[in-house]
């Protein structure tokens, strides 16, 4: 879907910046593309689904763009079909702010980042936002509270993909969740315990 990315991302000023930095030829073969996919896959679908938080951009009715991260145990985030994506929203500073960029009438346009610093890569998101409250459809958002999740659902965000864009991890600092750093050295505490067992062994018997 890099192509309808490109489409909505490539105005006549980035298209310019392009010109002035000599990437002109990249903006014209993204923007050539033959669209392979234009919808959220198996690959997409799962790489979501083992993110546990991304940055959600949205802006305000004044032209401010406010960047929020959004976190939660990894799942939290569903892809219900090939163009929706789903979160429950729970009560966090009481601020609202990204909630009062949102028009009801799910018009309003966002962005999200959602990354792998394990195995560094990311995908970019565009796509509009409406919010359905918790209290109008509870059996909605308690299907979509992850298992481990802390705090109280207010909200469910949908979010209708419009595109998005798998993007350079080149520049992405890995870097280890305690769960992943545990797992990686699982293995390893797991041979030290039989080795000390074994020297054990070794010491009565001798």
């Amino acid at each position: 879907m890099a192509q309808r990315f490109a489409e909505l991302t490539f105005s006549p000023e980035v298209r310019s910046a392009q010109a002035h930095y000599g990437s002109s030829g990249v903006g014209d073969r993204l923007l050539a593309a033959v669209e392979a996919q234009a919808r959220l896959g198996p690959d997409e679908a799962a790489f979501l689904a083992a993110r546990d938080g991304f940055h959600l951009a949205t802006v305000t009715a004044t032209g401010w763009p406010y960047v929020q991260f959004r976190g939660g145990p990894p799942g939290f985030v569903r892809v219900l079909d090939e163009h929706t994506i789903a979160w429950a929203d729970l009560r966090g500073n009481r601020q609202y702010i990204t909630t009062g960029n949102l028009d009801p009438s799910g018009d309003a346009r966002v962005a999200m980042i959602f990354m792998d610093l394990a195995q560094p890569s990311r995908i970019k998101v565009l796509g509009t936002a409406r919010i359905v409250d918790a209290a109008d459809d509870p059996e909605f958002a308690r299907g979509l509270t992850a298992a481990g999740e802390r705090g109280k659902v207010e909200r469910v965000m949908l979010v209708t993909v419009e595109a998005f864009a798998w993007n350079c991890p080149q520049h992405i600092t890995p870097r280890f969740t305690a769960e992943e750093v545990a797992r990686s050295v699982r293995p390893l505490q797991d041979e030290l315990a039989a080795l000390r067992a074994e020297n054990a062994r070794l010491r009565a018997a001798s």
